[in-house]
């Protein structure tokens, strides 16, 4: 009578037990130099300043410079290109942390936009931004 001869299968554990023991030891060494995140919360009791309204320069289609400020309530007044650096820099003196915002017609070229951002920039004025309107 022939004996069949039955396999074992056996898994050899020790290497698995060496990777896991070098990944402890790895752990425990980097685990101080980590520092937890914190994220500051708002409290109940401290309340946010009301944003402030901006000042718009408005480009029309035709080349003309509107200027409208929201925080005096007051209207549109229309203002040369040439003269736009100075009239900026006059408002900036007095109110330098309202920001500015340009609002241009749709077919203004976009070079037009550029070059009053850029005059913004001479006249030091850090928080200008573009106004746009939603498609109804």
């Amino acid at each position: 009578m022939a004996r069949t001869r039955k396999q074992v299968a056996q898994i050899n554990v020790v290497p698995m037990i060496d990777v896991m023991l070098v990944l402890l030891v790895i752990f425990m060494v980097t685990a101080p130099f980590i520092n937890p995140a914190q994220v500051e919360l708002p409290s109940v009791g401290k309340t946010s300043q009301t944003p402030q309204k901006p000042l718009e320069i408005i480009i029309r289609e035709s080349g003309e410079y509107l200027l409208r400020d929201r925080a005096s309530g007051g209207g549109e007044r229309v203002v040369a290109k040439s003269a736009l650096p100075d009239e900026i820099a006059a408002f900036h003196r007095t109110q330098p942390d309202q920001p500015v915002v340009i609002a241009a017609d749709k077919k203004v070229r976009y070079e037009e936009v550029m070059h009053t951002m850029t005059l913004l920039q001479q006249a030091r004025i850090t928080r200008i931004g573009l106004l746009a309107r939603p498609a109804p």
